[in-house]
């Protein structure tokens, strides 16, 4: 599972639950710095969100499972989200308290890379970054080659994550499956219902093509 972009408040809670049905939990883009703050090192002023307290007990359960939710080892870091001003690539216990996190770094993408080549099923929603500014779109690029090459069963959820593949020049063709319903792609791996499902399981008869 790879877990990135924002709207970290809403994907945080979902962690619990992909920590007993992933092997390795990947966690690049804002969600990555809201877990830095919660292990005690400075994030700057990278976007944080999301309860640190409960990323702080994610990882606590992870190691106690034996789950490998993995953090990034450097962030490209700047001093704003734009496309001027210089870039950076440091230590992720190393973030300047004038700089923000708005990518993965190289090595943390390698590694990244390493372990999704070995995947048979992989689930990736969020990108590694701020992927529409080319300074800081290498970690997605890297981590989208590496799910478009593995030979397993491949799924991109999420608006954001399906836009950044489609600017970076894969096509739909290069994963599994494309699906901009990246929440619900999330609550379906958490085993919660969805409605347009659950319409289905209800009454498979009367919701098929042929009452339309």
């Amino acid at each position: 599972m790879v877990l990135g972009g924002a709207k970290v408040a809403d994907k945080l809670p979902m962690v619990e639950t992909l920590l007993t049905v992933a092997d390795h939990l990947l966690i690049g883009g804002a969600m990555a710095t809201t877990f830095v703050a919660a292990t005690g090192h400075p994030v700057g002023t990278s976007l944080l969100e999301g309860d640190e307290a409960a990323a702080r007990s994610y990882l606590a359960k992870a190691k106690a499972s034996g789950v490998d939710l993995r953090l990034p080892t450097d962030f490209v870091v700047a001093s704003q989200r734009s496309r001027a001003g210089e870039v950076t690539v440091v230590a992720s216990d190393q973030i300047p308290s004038d700089q923000m996190a708005l990518d993965i770094g190289p090595e943390t993408a390698s590694a990244f890379s390493a372990t999704l080549a070995q995947a048979r099923t992989i689930f990736w929603n969020g990108p590694m970054g701020v992927s529409e500014i080319p300074a800081f779109a290498a970690g997605t690029l890297a981590v989208a080659k590496a799910i478009a090459d593995c030979p397993g069963f491949t799924v991109v959820g999420g608006g954001d994550t399906a836009a950044a593949i489609r600017a970076l020049g894969f096509t739909e063709c290069d994963f599994g499956h494309v699906s901009t319903g990246g929440g619900a792609s999330l609550e379906f791996l958490e085993g919660k219902p969805l409605p347009g499902l659950a319409a289905l399981e209800a009454d498979p008869v009367t919701a098929g093509p042929a009452a339309v």
